[in-house]
């Protein structure tokens, strides 16, 4: 039987710190998102993913993209769907597949709503942050992330 290997205080503080700031960040970012334009931080999520890709998205690729399970991604396009920001299209090689296509509504609504979740990013995040500290914390991100990608 291996045994636990607990965290450190070090550690202990850095993991919980991380924790705190994931949720407390989210909830801003939402919160601010939702007054500004209307938009929970999920549908600007999926927007983004939608407005950056070179072309339409069968929705395997954008659950793949956003890390979201396919039920969750599935109620958060009808939702958005009804809203008239995406639509789903039929899949011509796949009668079980759809793509997911950003309308211009959807486009328009994007485009009014990132200027204010920038800022809300920069004010919130790396207003507070020196050259050094943004380096050593996108190494940090970097590092984790090919751990996780292995």
């Amino acid at each position: 039987m291996t045994q636990t290997r607990w965290l450190d205080d070090r550690q202990q503080r850095a993991w919980r710190g991380h924790l705190a700031l994931q949720a407390r960040l989210h909830a801003q970012l939402n919160r601010r998102l939702q007054a500004d334009s209307g938009l929970s931080l999920s549908d600007f999520d999926v927007l983004v993913a939608l407005s950056e890709s070179d072309g339409p998205l069968r929705v395997q690729e954008l659950a793949d993209h956003l890390q979201w399970e396919k039920s969750r991604l599935s109620h958060q396009l009808s939702r958005m769907e009804r809203r008239g920001l995406l639509e789903r299209q039929d899949c011509p090689d796949d009668a079980r597949g759809a793509f997911v296509v950003l309308t211009v509504a959807g486009r328009r609504t994007i485009e009014a709503a990132a200027p204010a979740h920038v800022e809300a990013v920069q004010t919130l995040v790396f207003d507070g942050l020196d050259d050094a500290q943004v380096q050593a914390w996108a190494e940090i991100a970097d590092a984790v992330l090919a751990r996780l990608d292995r």
